[in-house]
C-alpha cells in the first residue's frame, strides 16, 4: 500500500521546508563559517520574541522528499545546519543518516522541546522557558545557547548551564529587537562569570541570511 503524504512526515521520509540556503553561520560556535541552512516548518514552543514566525504553522510549508533536500544540501556544503522552527518536531533519522551517507557533518539548533532523533555531529541547545528541553538532550548538547531579552533571562540560562555537561560552551546571546539595552548587561554578566561567552547574531550585521 502506498503510503500517504502524512504518513511519509511522520516518518520523516518527507519533511515539511520553510527555506535552504547556503550562507554564513552567524551564531555561537562556528560563527563565521560556510554552511548550508534546512529549515523545517513546524514549531508549538510560541516566543513572542521569534524572528521567524511563518515558521510555526507547518501546513503553510511543502512536505519535500528528504533525499531531495540531502541532493540539494551537499552539493554546496559538507556542513548541513538543521534549524526551524523546531527541527525536533519531527523524525530527523533519515535526514541525518542520508546526509552522513553523503560525507556531510550534521549540525541542529533545536530547543529540546521534543525528544531527541537523529545522528548529530554538533548540538545547538537553545532552551525556552515556556517549553522545558528534555532531559536526555542536556548531557549531549555541545553548546548552550540562552537567548536573553530581560534580566530575568540570566537567571534561567544558569538553572539550563547547571544541566548540561561540563564540556558544553556556554553561550548568552541578546534578543535582537532589544540588543542595545541587553548587550551591556551581557558583557558585564561575562565578564563577572566567564565560564560564559558571548553570542551576536553576526549575519544580520553583515546584511546576510
Amino acid at each position: 500500500m502506498q503510503e500517504s503524504t502524512q504518513e511519509l512526515v511522520n516518518t520523516g521520509k518527507m519533511l515539511p521546508l520553510m527555506e535552504e540556503f547556503y550562507t554564513i553561520q552567524g551564531e555561537g560556535y562556528h560563527k563565521g563559517t560556510a554552511a548550508y541552512f534546512v529549515r523545517i516548518g513546524g514549531c508549538d514552543v510560541g516566543c513572542h520574541w521569534c524572528d521567524v514566525k511563518e515558521s510555526w504553522n507547518a501546513d503553510l510549508h511543502p512536505p519535500t522528499d528528504t533525499k531531495k533536500i540531502v541532493e540539494n544540501a551537499v552539493r554546496y556544503s559538507d556542513v548541513v545546519v538543521v534549524t526551524g522552527g523546531e527541527p525536533l518536531t519531527w523524525d530527523m533519522t533519515l535526514l541525518t543518516k542520508e546526509l552522513k551517507s553523503r560525507g556531510a557533518q550534521t549540525h541542529i539548533e533545536t530547543s529540546g522541546a521534543y525528544p531527541l532523533t537523529g545522528d548529530w555531529d554538533w548540538i545547538c541547545l537553545s532552551p525556552k522557558k515556556i517549553k522545558l528541553p528534555k532531559e536526555e538532550i542536556y548531557n549531549v548538547a555541545n553548546e548552550l545557547k540562552c537567548i536573553v531579552y530581560n534580566k530575568s533571562d540570566f537567571e534561567f540560562a544558569e538553572e539550563q548551564a547547571s544541566k548540561v555537561s561540563k564540556d558544553c560552551i556556554l553561550y548568552l546571546q541578546p534578543e535582537w529587537s532589544v540588543r542595545d539595552k541587553i548587550i551591556p548587561l551581557i558583557v558585564d554578566y561575562v565578564m563577572n562569570n566567564p565560564k560564559w561567552r558571548v553570542s551576536l547574531q553576526t549575519h544580520k550585521y553583515l546584511n546576510i541570511p
